[in-house]
């Protein structure tokens, strides 16, 4: 059987590696693709707790509002992502000082 602190080790290096991910990148994309790490590690800590403290399903409650946020987020920044690459031809993120034309 795995044991909670499995659970949280996993969960931190999911957040370990969106962290980097997100301070690394210069690919909007790819910064939108650290913050799905980091959220996805949030929900795996919220099921694990949950699971195994056995209180109530409040951690399933909190993943379900997660993946929910994540999708509106990733449609959100994705149709940012896509204006401004209209507008000057490029998805980098330390090129985009200014989002007014």
């Amino acid at each position: 059987m795995i044991s909670l602190q499995t659970y949280l080790i996993i969960g931190a290096i999911l957040l370990v590696l969106g962290i980097y991910t997100v301070v690394s990148r210069r690919n909007a994309v790819g910064i939108l693709m650290g913050v799905e790490l980091i959220l996805n590690s949030a929900g795996l800590n919220f099921v694990a707790v949950s699971r195994f403290v056995e209180l109530s399903i409040d951690g399933q409650v909190f993943t379900i509002f997660i993946i929910v946020l994540a999708a509106s987020e990733a449609a959100v920044a994705l149709g940012i992502i896509l204006s401004y690459f209209q507008t000057y031809a490029s998805v980098y993120a330390d090129r985009a000082d200014s989002l007014r034309r």
